[in-house]
């Protein structure tokens, strides 16, 4: 497949290693020009290109870049063909991102990126920690394989996001339509806290969409607040802990 990644922090490279090495056709993009990250591309496997070239003749569009900048991609995304699939892997966090306040008031998160670029969006790979995607995949099969929601409104589109979930190393569940994507939002026990499919379909059924942002909140204020850097396993414990049903 040929596919444009905009965002080369940690998800998008990851995933652009990834897709590379499954054969296919990736182009990287981010917010500063080619020339920043070719040596970054040319380690990955990928073309290094503007955004507006990221976009054309793919069929897949991956936006991975901080929430609050979504919406400065609707111009580059407004001729892009509604055949392409759009993904969306971020993530709202008000300390980062300034108040928004009908995410506040409870818009889900890839809803509100939706209306901001003009074009609906699969929400996939944001309920993730960085280092869970690139070093806990595993092959189709294996026992303990870790799942993640992806969301959409299409059934196409989240077809083609679920497969590319597979193929970066773990199970794809059906998370239902952008509506109920608050539920694999930060702060719900589907997030970050690395479960296997019946484990996941159970916690995105014990969500709770008021408690949500105050878990989230929570947990970055403690992650913030210690006194030496956790370590991954740690922040996936503290995670299930603190999202655990009550």
């Amino acid at each position: 497949m040929k596919i444009g990644i905009i965002g080369s922090g940690n998800i998008g490279a990851t995933l652009a290693r990834k897709l590379v090495a499954h054969g296919d056709e990736v182009k990287i993009a981010n917010s500063r020009g080619p020339e920043t990250i070719r040596d970054l591309a040319q380690e990955l496997g990928a073309t290094a290109v503007s955004k507006e070239q990221a976009v054309k003749d793919v069929e897949i569009v991956i936006l991975s870049v901080p929430f609050a900048k979504n919406p400065d991609l609707a111009s580059v995304l407004s001729g892009v063909p509604t055949d392409v699939v759009v993904i969306d892997t971020s993530n709202y966090y008000p300390f980062r991102d300034g108040a928004i306040t009908e995410i506040d008031n409870g818009k889900p998160e890839s809803i509100w990126v939706s209306e901001r670029i003009g074009r609906p969006v699969i929400k996939a790979w944001n309920a993730m920690l960085s280092a869970t995607l690139s070093e806990k995949g595993m092959p189709q099969g294996t026992k303990g394989r870790i799942a993640i929601p992806v969301a959409g409104d299409n059934a196409r589109a989240k077809n083609t996001a679920m497969r590319l979930v597979e193929i970066t190393g773990f199970d794809a569940l059906d998370a239902g339509d952008l509506a109920n994507s608050w539920r694999q939002q930060p702060g719900t026990p589907a997030y970050c806290t690395e479960l296997t499919l019946p484990d996941l379909q159970d916690a995105l059924s014990a969500a709770d969409k008021a408690r949500a942002p105050r878990d989230r909140d929570a947990l970055i204020k403690g992650f913030m607040e210690a006194k030496a850097p956790l370590s991954h396993e740690q922040i996936i414990a503290r995670n299930r802990e603190v999202t655990a049903r009550r």
